[in-house]
């Protein structure tokens, strides 16, 4: 059988080794059958096999391979539509609950890291980097949103201050979230993976899920075997295919593009980012940068719906990184790569359940990291009896693009072009 190796990137060169996973041959009985091995998959098999389940993890290629081991590496807190837009779409009761939430992803990156010694470039600081003062009014309402919900490790920065942690003259202010941070993605992943293992977990990787036979005692068939489980967790997200058709109506694949350059030196690096925080500006379509442990900048940016590869990535992203960083031009791109993550016409995750065994979270719409550690404690919650949390995310509305799958890409570039020129126009 065909393997699928990581795609050529920073994290797939750096990553640290790791033992050779067969595919699955044969049949094999668990308590839960996780799809895919990526954050969503490997926080929740880590949770159930800390309560005492027995996990078999299927993944269609390697551990990392979709989203969890390409994106920019950045800990971000909260959703991808903030607190506000929650409260005003189910009220404040169930806002207050999915509020709390909004800051636990993060603190549960740092205690698995802690925890199973991961190696993976953990840094603390992350910064929103705003390019007007409309935007820099939205950092304002945003930190008094946060405190509201108990998130007090915030600082706003003037333009003065921001230039004290970021070489760039485009802002005129920022925020800084010290709980933010970075980390090496695939090497996260990777070290999650280890840990799921050294508990009694099983990871097959080149193992496709290519059917699941529902009921009562539901079984994911692979091309070469089969898992009978008392439940399902599917955690593909953006590569997961039609394996489920009504999670696939709701959400569209998108591809997202990074670079990383050549090895800078401490001296320029430094003079960079200073405190070696992340950066993201805060456009609707927005960029995002940070150094690497060997002090190289990872750049990322841009949407792709559809999930399409652009024929030249580097092209798309070095011109937005020489905005920024003018003192770089004459910088080597060493690695260049593409990414899909799943977007949701909300572009809030979809959580759920269908039939009473087979569990699904989807739908990160962009902002990963941090929810799918998350949703790994949640859906583990829901699975021992403990529903509240997951209740409050099953309960948000979701619906399928307009059009459906013909339409949703060119309806979702239209907003996007719209969302673009009023960033561009300052409005």
């Amino acid at each position: 059988m065909a393997t699928t190796p990581y795609p050529q990137s920073y994290y797939a060169a750096s990553a640290n080794p790791v033992p050779p996973r067969p595919a699955l041959q044969g049949e094999v009985e668990t308590d839960v059958c996780i799809i895919g091995a990526g954050y969503t998959g490997l926080s929740s098999a880590l949770f159930l096999l800390e309560n005492g389940f027995k996990v078999s993890i299927v993944e269609a290629a390697k551990v990392g391979f979709g989203a969890s081991g390409r994106n920019g590496g950045q800990i971000v807190n909260s959703y991808s539509r903030d607190i506000d837009v929650i409260e005003r779409t189910v009220g404040p009761k169930e806002a207050q609950l999915l509020g709390k939430m909004a800051f636990e992803g993060g603190r549960i990156i740092r205690e698995r890291v802690a925890k199973y010694n991961i190696q993976c470039d953990l840094k603390d600081g992350g910064v929103f980097a705003a390019l007007t003062s409309k935007q820099m009014g939205h950092l304002e309402s945003q930190k008094r949103l946060w405190e509201r919900f108990g998130h007090t490790q915030l600082e706003l920065m003037d333009q003065k201050r921001i230039r004290e942690v970021v070489a760039c003259d485009s802002y005129v202010g920022g925020m800084l979230d010290m709980s933010g941070g970075h980390i090496h993605p695939l090497n996260l992943a990777l070290g999650e993976a280890a840990a799921v293992e050294s508990l009694g977990g099983i990871i097959y990787e080149q193992t496709p899920a290519v059917r699941i036979e529902r009921g009562a005692n539901p079984v994911v068939h692979t091309p070469q075997g089969k898992v009978r489980a008392k439940f399902i967790i599917v955690a593909g997200n953006a590569y997961l295919g039609n394996l489920v058709p009504e999670l696939a109506a709701k959400s569209m694949p998108c591809g997202t593009q990074v670079i990383t350059t050549e090895p800078l030196g401490e001296e320029l690096a430094r003079t960079l980012l200073p405190q070696d925080y992340c950066v993201e500006d805060c456009n609707y379509l927005l960029d995002y940068y940070r150094l690497t442990g060997d002090k190289r900048l990872i750049f990322g940016g841009g949407v792709v719906y559809g999930a399409r590869d652009p024929a030249n990535i580097e092209a798309i992203i070095r011109p937005k990184m020489l905005k920024a960083f003018p003192q770089l031009k004459d910088v080597k791109i060493d690695f260049a790569w593409t990414g899909n993550f799943l977007l949701t016409l909300s572009r809030l995750p979809q959580v759920g359940r269908i039939g009473d065994n087979i569990y699904y979270s989807q739908g990160c719409s962009g902002h990963g990291v941090t929810y799918t550690h998350l949703a790994g404690k949640v859906l583990a919650e829901a699975l021992r009896g403990q529903a509240e949390r997951f209740d409050a995310f099953a309960g948000l509305p979701h619906y399928p693009f307009p059009g459906g799958q013909m339409l949703r890409v060119p309806f979702s570039a239209l907003g996007a072009w719209y969302y673009s020129l009023r960033d561009r126009l300052g409005f």
